[in-house]
């Protein structure tokens, strides 16, 4: 599916953007399953919120435990300063995380559909594995910034493997806080790994003090509804927040070659989902 000149591309710089990959009709059918999700989340269920901002608000039953399960994270201003939301719940969820792909039947028949398997293998992935799933919506004013970081750390395999594949529901720009990633083509190493240890109390492991990169020399990737951006595990990446008023969805898999060995302190655990 992918040609050299794109394979090479990707080799390179760590990341390759196709354009309108995917059909705005399939696009809306996510769309319209994660309202769903949404529309049926009792928010008095959880005040969960998702941040990269404050590791310590992710070490909570409710996300650890969220690995082969639907479950949605506010945005960290949804509420004011009484717990009450600011805003209407369609409005206030950051994601819905993590099993998508495996729950949900209009994510679950994405997920493994016949182009996303075969890029998974062009991309170098011999057994390709789903890990996880989300669902983001970086919400109209609230959206809130996600920290330069590389996914590795999260899905740490010896040797690494991992690559994440984050789709636009909706077209994203750099006024709505589109992915931003490394300008430079100079090799990073792992920064950092989030490790989850017997307890369930999790650390934010330094690894290396090289420093991120300045957001000034990032590459904003402004691209349209249905286009998907794949990139390694290493690729420094983050995201600005949303100050506008549209919202900026998106779908992201991650997944790794089973033929490596997924640590077995990664925060998430859930059996994988193969792709072969």
């Amino acid at each position: 599916m992918l040609s050299t000149a794109q394979q090479q591309h990707y080799a390179k710089h760590g990341y390759l953007v196709l354009d309108e990959l995917f059909s705005t009709e399939q696009m809306d059918k996510l769309q319209k399953a994660a309202e769903k999700i949404v529309e049926q989340f009792d928010p008095n269920s959880s005040r969960a919120v998702f941040s990269t901002q404050d590791q310590s608000k992710t070490r909570d039953d409710y996300f650890l435990g969220s690995g082969d399960k639907v479950r949605c994270f506010f945005e960290e201003d949804a509420f004011d300063q009484t717990g009450e939301l600011k805003q209407a719940k369609s409005l206030s969820i950051n994601k819905i995380g993590h099993a998508l792909h495996v729950l949900e039947p209009e994510f679950k028949a994405f997920s493994h559909n016949q182009t996303i398997t075969q890029l998974a293998f062009d991309l170098g992935l011999v057994k390709p594995q789903i890990h996880q799933s989300m669902y983001i919506f970086k919400q109209p004013k609230i959206g809130g910034v996600i920290r330069w970081h590389q996914d590795a750390s999260y899905f740490y395999t010896t040797p690494i493997t991992v690559i994440t594949f984050w789709l636009a529901v909706e077209d994203a720009t750099i006024h709505n806080g589109c992915l931003q990633v490394q300008g430079s083509n100079d090799p990073y190493p792992l920064i950092e790994q989030f490790k989850r240890y017997k307890d369930d109390s999790t650390e934010l492991l330094k690894l290396n003090a090289k420093p991120w990169p300045k957001d000034e020399d990032a590459v904003a990737l402004e691209v349209k509804k249905g286009t998907l951006v794949v990139f390694n595990g290493l690729l420094p990446h983050f995201s600005a927040p949303n100050l506008s008023d549209k919202s900026r969805h998106a779908f992201t898999l991650h997944m790794t070659c089973a033929n490596s060995n997924y640590a077995n302190e990664n925060w998430l655990q859930a059996k994988a989902s193969p792709l072969y």
